[in-house]
């Protein structure tokens, strides 16, 4: 095997042009490995989504790694330093779309697994990988549809680790234990559309929810908890009007997003937003759309396992944190009691010229082992 195995993989695995939801052949490598090492492979196919399941052993606890194959589309290939799809070392650092975000989390994921499997082939309990083609995409025929089937069929992870990139200055520095709920609405206010000389013979629908916009800016919504900070409300989006400089807009549209926390949730934020808007008196549709639920793994024998593996391997002593976007967490948690996220540096994902240090990939390998060391001993 090569002195450098994670790299190896990763830059096979980057070299594969899987702008999502195509997987371009990764988990076919994937299962491939796995296989050799006596996991039992299956692909989960859910319309142009690939999924992957692969287990070894049948007994508890079970502990699943879990990751994306597809990635972001990489924009202008003359803006990037080198071809996106083209896995490039230079300066220390492998460049390449899905390098940080996440195909190195996914090459450590499966040379940690050969390496503790070769070092104790009769370890206690199982391991899975659950792999996904769908991450970055609408989430529909991903990571949701594997959960429901194993929660169909009774296969219930104790413990996973999401590879999702949570170091920010220094490989080992955060760990993920939850995510923020993500929920969004898109509100239309009606008006009267007419002629911006004559007011009194039309009613402007961004005049009318102004007032009501600065309350839903100035409200807080709850003071967050332990772990999640206060929720946040945010304005996206705003259209209104023709383009001409002398119609008042028929009507105005506006996105808003809310990242909130398990202090809340979706039905009290949707009651409070109508509450305000009603007190205005306006007239409006309002379409909402639920991203996700917030997810949250407390202090326990996962996170622990975890913070010590880094530590002997890194020196850091990693900070449990819920800050960031939506993951596939949200969907493993509502059949996984312990979910935690870790992987490499994000300073670069979805950047042009993503990369992630080549220097930390044996040491990321190395914490997934020690993970495995640390649940999984010797039967």
């Amino acid at each position: 095997m090569s002195a450098q195995p994670v790299l190896e993989l990763a830059r096979d695995l980057i070299a594969r042009p899987s702008v999502t939801p195509e997987d371009s052949g990764c988990q076919e490598l994937l299962a491939e490995r796995l296989g050799a090492v006596g996991f039992q492979c299956e692909t989960m196919a859910h319309g142009d989504v690939t999924n992957l399941w692969a287990r070894r052993g049948s007994a508890a606890p079970l502990l699943v790694f879990a990751g994306h194959t597809d990635v972001v589309p990489p924009g202008p290939a003359e803006h990037w330093k080198f071809d996106p799809f083209t896995p490039t070392e230079h300066e220390g650092n492998l460049y390449g779309r899905g390098a940080a975000d996440m195909k190195s989390s996914i090459a450590a994921f499966v040379v940690a697994v050969e390496e503790f499997i070769a070092a104790r082939p009769d370890h206690s309990g199982s391991i899975a990988l659950l792999i996904t083609s769908d991450e970055e995409g609408p989430a529909l025929n991903g990571t949701v549809k594997v959960c429901d089937a194993l929660s169909e069929r009774g296969e219930k992870p104790d413990f996973c680790i999401v590879g999702e990139p949570t170091s920010v200055d220094t490989l080992g520095d955060m760990i993920k234990n939850g995510r923020r709920g993500s929920l969004s609405g898109r509100l239309v206010i009606q008006g009267k559309q007419g002629h911006v000389a004559y007011p009194h013979l039309a009613r402007n629908p961004v005049h009318l929810v102004a007032p009501a916009l600065a309350e839903l800016v100035a409200e807080r919504w709850d003071d967050g908890n332990e772990y999640f900070p206060p929720t946040t409300f945010q304005i996206s989006n705003v259209h209104a009007g023709t383009g001409a400089t002398n119609v008042v807009p028929g009507n105005a549209t506006l996105d808003f997003n809310f990242r909130f926390s398990t202090a809340s949730t979706p039905e009290s934020l949707k009651r409070r937003v109508h509450g305000i808007l009603d007190a205005h008196g306006l007239e409006y549709e309002l379409t909402w759309t639920l991203g996700g639920e917030p997810f949250l793994t407390p202090a326990g024998s996962l996170s622990n396992a975890l913070a010590a593996a880094i530590k002997e391997i890194t020196g850091m002593e990693p900070e449990l944190s819920t800050t960031g976007g939506t993951s596939d967490g949200r969907f493993i948690a509502k059949i996984c009691p312990q979910v935690v996220e870790f992987g490499p540096r994000n300073a670069t994902i979805h950047q042009v010229n993503e990369n992630v240090a080549i220097a930390d990939l044996e040491p990321l390998k190395n914490v997934y082992r020690g993970v495995m060391e640390r649940l999984l001993p010797s039967a």
